[in-house]
C-alpha cells in the first residue's frame, strides 16, 4: 500500500512550526517601547498607531526554497516578484496601503547579471504594487548560502511597511455564519508547499522529472510551471474595501484553508465551508506524480499544504456579496464566490469533486 505523503515527509514539520511559534509571544515584552499608544492585534498582522487613528503595519517575508527553483531554471527575473507579492499580500490583510518596500538577498557572490536579473523582478512587484523600494541589502556570504550551483545560491526576503486608518481596519470582528467568502484566483503553487513540489516534481531533489519535462497536463517545462511568480492581491483588496466592509482577509499561504481559523478568536462560535475550487493543472500533476512514486498525498494534505486555486479569501457580509462581486468585475479581477461561513467552530471543511473533507 502507497505510503501517505505530508509536508513533514518532505521536509517542513508542520507540528514542530506551531510548536515554535508560542515562543513568539515572548516579544510581547517589548510593547512596552511603542511610544504612542499600544499595538493593536488582528487576526494576522499586529498594528501600532503613529497619531490618534492612524496605524501602521510592518511585515518581513521571505521565498523559501522557491529561489532553488529559479537556481534549476536559470531563471532569475522572476522570483523578485514572489518577495514582494509574499509581503505585500500580508500587509493588506489588515486593510493597511503599502508605502515601502525593502529588500535583503543573501548570496554566494554577487554577480552583477544576477543582481540585474533579480532586481528586475523587485521592481515589477514593486510596479504592481504601486509602492516604491526605498531601501535594501545584498551581501556576499559564501560560507552561509549554499545553492544547486556553484556561484548563484542565494535567499531573498522583503520587508514592507503599510498605513490605515481606524475606520478602514479589518479587525476579523462581526464575521457570523452565513457570511460569504470570496476567492481570488492564485497563479499556481505561488511560494508556499515548494519543499513538497520539489521533492515530488524534481529529479535533483529525488522526484520524477528532469527541469525541462513538460508533464501530461502542462503546457510549459515542469521548472516554469513551479517558477509562475505569486499574485499580488493590492489592487482588488482595497478596490474592493472602499467599496464594501471587509470583515476577514487571508493571504492562503502556509496552512492554507486552515488558516483561516485565525479568525475564531476575533469572531466566536464560527467555521468555514469551501465548495467551489478551480486548481490549476499542477496540482494534479504534482498528487499524480507522487503515487507514480509510490506515494499518496490525500486530498486533506493537498488542501492542508496548497492555495488551489485561490491565493487570497475575502469575506463579506452575505447581504453585500453581489455588490462585492460587481465590483470585482468591473474591475477586470478574476474572483469568485468560494464558500461561506458555518456555525461549526473552529470546522473548516472542503466540498471537492463530490468528497467532503474536514481538515484538521
Amino acid at each position: 500500500m502507497p505510503k501517505n505523503y505530508t509536508y513533514t515527509d518532505a521536509g517542513v514539520n508542520r507540528a514542530q512550526r506551531h510548536e515554535s511559534k508560542k515562543q513568539l509571544s515572548s516579544l510581547k515584552e517589548t510593547y512596552r517601547h511603542i511610544g504612542f499608544g499600544g499595538i493593536m492585534h488582528l487576526p494576522y498582522s499586529n498594528l501600532f498607531p503613529t497619531a490618534q487613528d492612524t496605524f501602521l503595519d510592518l511585515q518581513i517575508e521571505g521565498v523559501g526554497t522557491k529561489v532553488l527553483i529559479a537556481e534549476l531554471a536559470d531563471k532569475y527575473d522572476t522570483i523578485g516578484v514572489d518577495a514582494v507579492a509574499m509581503v505585500v499580500n500580508d500587509i493588506i490583510r489588515s486593510g493597511a496601503k503599502p508605502l515601502a518596500l525593502a529588500d535583503n538577498i543573501h548570496a554566494v557572490a554577487s554577480e552583477p547579471k544576477l543582481v540585474q536579473a533579480w532586481l528586475k523582478g523587485i521592481i515589477e512587484g514593486a510596479e504592481q504594487s504601486e509602492c516604491p523600494v526605498v531601501n535594501g541589502e545584498t551581501g556576499d556570504v559564501a560560507e552561509i548560502i549554499r545553492g544547486i550551483k556553484p556561484d548563484s545560491g542565494f535567499d531573498m526576503v522583503a520587508s514592507c511597511i503599510g498605513s490605515v486608518e481606524r475606520k478602514d481596519i479589518i479587525t476579523g470582528t462581526g464575521i457570523k455564519p452565513g457570511d460569504s467568502i470570496i476567492g481570488l484566483a492564485s497563479s499556481g503553487v505561488h511560494s508556499n508547499g515548494i519543499t513538497l513540489v520539489r521533492k515530488i516534481l524534481f529529479k535533483q531533489w529525488g522526484g520524477k522529472y528532469d527541469a525541462s519535462d513538460i508533464p501530461e497536463g502542462l503546457e510549459r517545462e515542469v521548472v516554469l510551471e513551479a517558477l509562475e511568480p505569486t499574485k499580488i492581491y493590492v489592487k482588488p483588496l482595497l478596490t474592493l474595501a472602499r467599496e464594501v466592509k471587509v470583515k476577514g482577509a487571508v493571504h492562503i499561504t502556509g496552512d492554507s484553508y486552515t488558516k483561516f481559523n485565525n479568525l475564531v478568536n476575533y469572531s466566536a462560535g464560527i467555521g468555514f465551508c469551501f465548495d467551489n475550487f478551480k486548481p490549476q493543472p499542477i496540482f494534479g500533476v504534482i498528487q499524480r506524480t507522487a503515487s507514480e512514486l509510490g506515494y499518496t498525498i490525500t486530498d486533506e494534505e493537498m488542501f492542508r499544504t496548497f492555495n488551489m486555486g485561490w491565493g487570497f479569501g475575502i469575506i463579506v457580509d452575505k447581504t453585500e456579496i453581489d455588490k462585492a462581486m460587481n465590483t470585482l468585475e468591473q474591475a477586470g479581477y478574476a474572483a469568485e464566490r468560494i464558500g461561506k461561513v458555518t456555525d461549526r467552530e473552529r470546522t473548516v471543511e472542503i466540498e471537492h469533486k463530490g468528497k467532503h473533507m474536514i481538515l484538521t
